[in-house]
């Protein structure tokens, strides 16, 4: 094994299968209207399992898949960590207690959804997981937008999807590409070196 190979794997000690559930049945246990805020402040901040450029990079990869993206960012984040019994491990974490508590609301809802109280828990409930969703958002792009490019790029996709109801998969690929184009090396210069 090489010296940095050694210090690589004397840096990251391994975690348990045990303790990859437990952190992943915590998040699914605590995050009430979206699970991206929870994850980035527990595997990044938290553990340290992942840092920033790897949790949005693994992030955009698990909303570009089908599925649900915390979901998708469990199983890569535990397949990461411990290959496929972390993955499995993150997974059933992260279900487990939504499942559980979706059973119990489905059947309160069935019962009791006619009555006023519960529409307006259904609104408070709406607005707070919108006010997290776009704290996550601010968060990550003031480490991932670094040129105006980018927030070009990031208005484009809104555009696209909102205004010419573009699917998110046509718009994700079509503008990726273009940015993709617009960062690879000009030919010219290789052109003009020759």
């Amino acid at each position: 094994m090489s010296d940095i190979a050694k210090q690589g794997a004397e840096a990251a000690p391994a975690v348990s299968v045990a303790r990859i559930f437990r952190e992943f049945l915590i998040i699914g246990a605590i995050s009430f209207g979206g699970a991206v805020p929870y994850l980035r402040g527990r595997l990044v901040e938290t553990e340290g399992w992942v840092d920033d450029k790897e949790f949005v990079e693994m992030l955009s990869m698990s909303q570009t898949l089908p599925g649900l993206n915390a979901t998708n960012l469990a199983i890569l984040v535990g397949q990461k960590l411990r290959g496929a019994p972390g993955a499995a491990a993150a997974i059933v974490g992260m279900c487990l207690p939504g499942a559980a508590l979706m059973y119990v609301a489905g059947i309160l809802y069935w019962r009791h959804g006619d009555h006023a109280a519960s529409a307006a828990t259904l609104k408070g409930v709406a607005a707070a997981a919108v006010g997290l969703a776009l704290f996550t958002a601010i968060q990550l792009g003031r480490r991932s937008l670094e040129t105006r490019a980018d927030l070009a790029f990031v208005a484009l996709t809104v555009i696209a999807v909102d205004r010419y109801h573009v699917s998110v998969l046509w718009a994700l690929l079509g503008v990726g590409l273009i940015s993709i184009l617009w960062r690879h090396p000009r030919r010219a210069k290789s052109a003009g070196s020759q």
